[in-house]
């Protein structure tokens, strides 16, 4: 048995992760009014059947207009919480520490499935959509619909309302909040000069444009018990000219640590497309490990813990982003679709588990017999 990086356990906080493997928090756009479904039953369970440290559930919106799509959960009512808690014990029968990703969509709310075109529903299904926010009234990309800028009574409710669903996520079982602020959703779009345009203490300087997102920070910090750590995602680089830039990731990350954050998931882009994609000639080359230079970097300047994240699918890569301290977790995430045992099948592939033992019982003492038959 070799001993790995990998799967060694670390402690944040008062939770131990059995190993550094999370699974990336990943929308299944099934969910019916913010409440779980059997979908996410299932999908939930094949994960944690896998054996990762954690497994983050994908993102839950903190208020009904800030989900991203109408099959986004939600973690706005108290009527949601069975729901989610379900999740959660699910992940914690399988020894896997429940982890949970909330936010809010801001000006990229109000959208299609991405199977059914990821667009503005205002475009397609007027009937369906609903009234979007941000920083500023600056649309995604052009044709999409201009998003209505808040005031400053609306971001105290929305402290209030990101205060409330950490507050659930402790209710629910959740060991591990994540708050999004990447990707172009609400907090983003508040940290880049290329969405923020404001003219009060919210926009113009990186204080002032990092004013909301660090007073959400400092909200969910208030709301969770002092053993639960806290994660922030955030977008490394826009990757456009006159963009968020690594330098300032630096400097947000040190403040969220200053704030009692533990970590920074470390992604990018974002800002003016879907998810993380890119445009132009400063977007992020996609590779494996394309995101890890921005996790090592946050890592050694700003002196916080950071999760790697971006195509990482080999359990060599895996272990020597670890082995060489450019992160402290691994996230892997749509390779955990393809294959749902990737923690599972790095273990046999590091050696760190050659006789099956990490498996469920229910399948390694089969498993752990096969080399044998084809050796007759």
């Amino acid at each position: 048995m070799r001993a790995t990086k990998l799967f060694t356990p670390i402690k944040l906080r008062g939770v131990e992760l059995p190993n550094r493997v999370l699974i990336s928090p990943m929308s299944q756009y099934s969910a019916i009014d913010g409440l779980v479904q059997d979908w996410h039953r299932f999908h939930t369970a094949g994960l944690a059947r896998g054996g990762p440290g954690s497994a983050m559930i994908e993102v839950a919106a903190v208020t009904r207009d800030g989900r991203g799509t109408p099959g986004d959960l939600g973690i706005w009512s108290d009527e949601q919480i069975p729901g989610l808690a379900e999740l959660a014990r699910i992940m914690a029968t399988h020894g896997v520490i429940p982890s949970i990703q909330i936010g809010h969509a801001g000006r990229k709310a109000s959208t299609g499935r991405p199977w059914e075109g990821n667009r503005p529903l205002a475009l397609s299904s007027a009937e369906l959509a609903w009234e979007t926010t941000a920083a500023s009234s600056v649309p995604v990309q052009e044709g999409w619909p201009v998003p209505r800028a808040l005031d400053t009574p609306e971001l105290a409710g929305l402290v209030s309302s990101f205060r409330a669903a950490a507050a659930r996520a402790v209710s629910a079982g959740y060991r591990l909040v994540e708050i999004h602020a990447a990707h172009g959703y609400l907090l983003h779009s508040f940290l880049s000069p290329v969405t923020n345009l404001r003219q009060d203490q919210y926009g113009g300087s990186l204080e002032n444009r990092m004013r909301f997102p660090l007073q959400v920070a400092a909200a969910v910090r208030d709301a969770l018990p002092s053993d639960i750590p806290l994660s922030v995602r955030i977008s490394a680089v826009d990757g456009i000219e006159g963009g968020w830039q690594l330098a300032d990731s630096i400097v947000f990350s040190r403040e969220l640590k200053a704030l009692g954050v533990d970590l920074v998931d470390c992604s990018s882009g974002g800002i003016q497309a879907p998810a993380t994609a890119g445009q132009g000639p400063l977007a992020v080359k996609r590779g494996p490990g394309f995101q890890v230079p921005f996790a090592q970097t946050v890592k050694q300047e700003a002196g916080i813990a950071t999760i790697a994240v971006g195509l990482i699918v080999d359990p060599e890569q895996a272990e020597a982003i670890l082995a060489e301290n450019k992160a402290d977790l691994v996230a892997i995430g749509r390779e955990a679709l393809h294959n749902p045992n990737w923690p599972l099948h790095a273990r046999l592939a590091l050696q760190a588990d050659p006789d099956y033992l990490a498996w469920p019982e229910q399948y390694g003492w089969w498993l752990k017999r096969r080399p044998k038959v084809f050796q007759e």
